[in-house]
């Protein structure tokens, strides 16, 4: 298994109170203390019947549970912290299906039965022609928020039904009940239970990625030089985001599957293609996708989330089949991107921040960039990573925070100031950056 820069062992972490109040909220500059008062504030929009996140979308949530496993990682002893992790993978791989938007559209031969009739509106997924934003239209009462003492992370690390041993012996998860047919949602849990994977080294959870990945692989080949994948499976555009995370995806399993060969293959395939496909402009940033007649760069909006997946994978390829050019190639998508993105200040933020425009999509994007910029920083050193990562986790804390009677929730909008109201999106982002800042802050690096 590869060695990610949370798995490294930290350095002793210092005891923190466990209350969060107000005072100490406005007081405290210890970025492990952070991560946990934002962990009690994202506690609030958690279900435990269906396992994820309120307020959330279906990929959204996969990210917010890959997040989680990085806050495991990087507070090992924290017995809170890794109960709430160990739990809530075991209750969403046996309950999260049900909140699939679409579930079983990817199925072989699927009939009508399988469509989202069971909703009275239908999910879809489309593009801004004019912003290349992505929107996803849920379902009326997707993001309903239920406020009940019956149905909280209490309920779900005090009830022994939840113990992981128990939710997981003889239990099989069915991939086909994962995918909502656009393969960018596929393969974000497809990453997710990796992580978790990471943390509690269930082969449980290695293998619903393994077989999540097959199943996307099956796609590869579109119009433009007969690879890469479409973003979703009626091929419609070719992206940047569902290709990049089909890389990472083979990455991450090259280092943890026994068939390392086979994950290996398709990462070079894919991240070959990728360079070659034009994606990569001549600033070494990273366009939306390509255009659909061409196949050339439709010099579409520049992402934060299309900056970063690629760290992560070429970080991931480079463990599996080191290679010189690996790490200066992310190194310079992620020093350009810092470039691009962040303000006179170094906090970063995506075009649709400021005019408040992101939806429920556009407000994970920035979390996703930091995560892999942290991975990168503990393949590299370089500083300016570092520095990066902890300016942009400091001003989260200090701009970007509303301090609630139990935790504190973050805004869209890092540099500041806080504009409400706050969803577990948002929250799950800000706190990619903010788990970042903790490992830099204790020198955990790979090797």
């Amino acid at each position: 298994m590869a060695t990610s820069f949370f798995l490294i062992a930290l350095l002793s972490l210092s005891a923190i109170p466990s209350s969060c109040a107000h005072g100490y909220v406005s007081t405290t500059t210890n970025p492990t203390a952070w991560t946990e008062c934002a962990l009690d504030g994202l506690d609030q929009w958690y279900n435990c019947t269906t396992g994820i996140w309120e307020t959330a979308g279906w990929w959204n949530s996969a990210n917010v549970m890959t997040m989680l496993g990085n806050l495991a990682k990087a507070d090992p002893y924290n017995e809170h912290v890794q109960i709430v992790a160990r739990r809530t993978f075991a209750n969403a791989i046996r309950n999260a299906p049900v909140k699939n938007p679409v579930p079983n559209r990817e199925r072989p031969n699927a009939t009508a039965s399988f469509s989202a009739a069971r909703y009275k509106t239908p999910f879809t997924k489309y593009i801004d022609p004019r912003t290349y934003l992505p929107y996803s239209s849920y379902p009326i009462d997707w993001f309903r928020h239920i406020d009940s003492a019956t149905n909280t992370v209490a309920l779900l690390t005090g009830d022994p039904k939840y113990d992981e041993e128990s939710m997981l012996i003889d239990f099989k998860p069915d991939a086909y009940a994962w995918l909502d047919g656009f393969y960018d949602d596929d393969l974000w849990w497809a990453l997710a239970w990796i992580n978790a994977y990471d943390v509690t080294s269930r082969s449980v959870y290695l293998t619903l990625a393994k077989d999540i990945f097959d199943i996307v692989a099956k796609g590869w080949g579109t119009n433009c030089s007969s690879g890469g994948i479409y973003w979703n499976d009626e091929k419609q555009y070719v992206n940047a985001i569902a290709n990049e995370l089909f890389f990472s995806t083979a990455a991450h399993l090259a280092n943890r599957a026994q068939d390392t060969g086979y994950y290996t293959d398709w990462a070079k395939k894919s991240l070959d293609w990728f360079v070659a496909s034009g994606m990569i402009n001549e600033n070494n940033t990273i366009n939306d996708g390509l255009d659909a007649s061409t196949c050339k760069n439709n010099n579409g909006t520049v992402w934060s989330y299309n900056q970063g997946v690629i760290l992560g994978g070429l970080v991931e390829l480079n463990h599996a089949s080191p290679n010189s050019t690996l790490l200066p190639l992310a190194s310079t998508i992620a020093t350009a991107a810092l470039k691009k993105l962040s303000n006179e200040d170094g906090v970063i933020k995506d075009v649709c921040d400021d005019g408040g425009t992101c939806g429920a999509d556009g407000t994970q994007f920035k979390g996703v960039y930091m995560r892999n910029l942290g991975e990168l920083w503990a393949a590299t050193g370089d500083e300016l990573f570092k520095e990066a990562i902890e300016t942009n986790a400091k001003s989260i804390w200090k701009n970007d925070k509303e301090a609630q009677e139990d935790g504190v929730v973050f805004g869209n909008r890092w540099a500041g100031e806080f504009e409400g109201p706050a969803n577990a999106s948002m929250q799950g982002s800000a706190m990619d950056a903010l788990v970042a800042n903790v490992v830099v802050s204790n020198g955990a690096r790979g090797i």
